[in-house]
């Protein structure tokens, strides 16, 4: 396999309809906002999607959520006992190749060669910190968002208290009414020959960001509330790369038509590319 030998940049943008894209724990799970009000989309969530899809091509993970794992170990420390070598390594105490557990453990799993990984378990006699070479930023909406909140009930109680109905019979729904959301990324070569990460990689996390919300439906977002509207992929033809991350997202510019007051489709967008000379960029729709 060939080791990434040219940087890449790219821009996704994705539309939410009544749909809860990323709950916020700490505020009743509601889609998360930032002060002035627009959406965000964590970069965790997102990486947990490419994961997600990794694993439906049938790649190995390491960071499984746990109902969708798929090698019968409950934690990551029972996945990195799971491997021989990287017991052997670990059980050298006084001189554990650091540098060789590294790879073993990129080798194995492609989201730590990805997105690298802290390996630092009670019980693990080392501590191994990996960097990924794919970066990814949080999503933020194009507008501020409309939070609708819809009260629900249940028709049975979860526990039997002698009659009437028990107090956990209400409860709430939160979602987007619609917004557009846009995140960037980029895979730095450096990075990508620490870890051995590869072009076929590459090719897999493009698969993945162009269906990022398959097989990925629940409650807060059921199936075609959540579409991919365009992925925006640059090759540079170094591994320094002909221009800065920062400018290459700058060139995709997203702008309301004047005439809609509030935007209620992808369609109310205008999309307009700067090109890059010597930069090569690849459009591809959604599915």
């Amino acid at each position: 396999m060939t080791v990434l030998t040219h940087k890449i940049d790219f821009k996704v943008i994705t539309s939410v309809t009544n749909a809860n894209p990323n709950g916020d724990p700490l505020n009743g799970n509601r889609p998360r906002q930032n002060f002035e009000g627009y959406g965000e989309i964590s970069d965790v969530a997102i990486k947990r999607k490419i994961r997600n899809r990794l694993q439906d091509m049938g790649e190995r993970i390491f960071v499984q959520s746990d109902d969708r794992a798929d090698d019968g170990l409950k934690s990551l420390k029972d996945r990195v006992d799971s491997i021989e070598e990287l017991n052997k390594i670990a059980a050298d105490k006084k001189k554990a190749d650091v540098n060789r557990f590294s790879e073993v453990a990129c080798e194995t799993w492609i989201d730590t060669r990805c997105f690298g990984q802290v390996f630092a378990f009670k019980g693990l006699e080392l501590s191994v910190g990996v960097r990924g070479p794919v970066s990814i930023q949080t999503a933020v909406s194009l507008e501020p968002i409309d939070i609708n909140t819809m009260q629900i009930t249940k028709s049975v109680n979860s526990v039997s208290e002698g009659g009437g109905k028990s107090s956990d019979t209400m409860g709430t729904k939160h979602f987007v009414d619609f917004g557009v959301y846009v995140f960037n990324g980029s895979i730095n070569v450096q990075l990508a020959e620490k870890t051995g990460f590869t072009e076929a990689d590459a090719e897999k996390i493009k698969e993945a960001l162009t269906t990022l919300f398959e097989n990925d439906a629940s409650s807060a977002r059921p199936d075609g509330s959540m579409a991919v509207e365009k992925v925006y992929w640059w090759e540079h033809p170094s591994k320094m790369g002909k221009a800065s991350s920062a400018k290459v997202h700058r060139s995709v510019k997203i702008e309301k038509i004047p005439e809609v007051d509030r935007a209620k489709s992808f369609d109310d967008y205008t999309v307009t590319v700067e090109p890059l000379e010597g930069i090569e960029l690849t459009v591809i729709e959604g599915l």
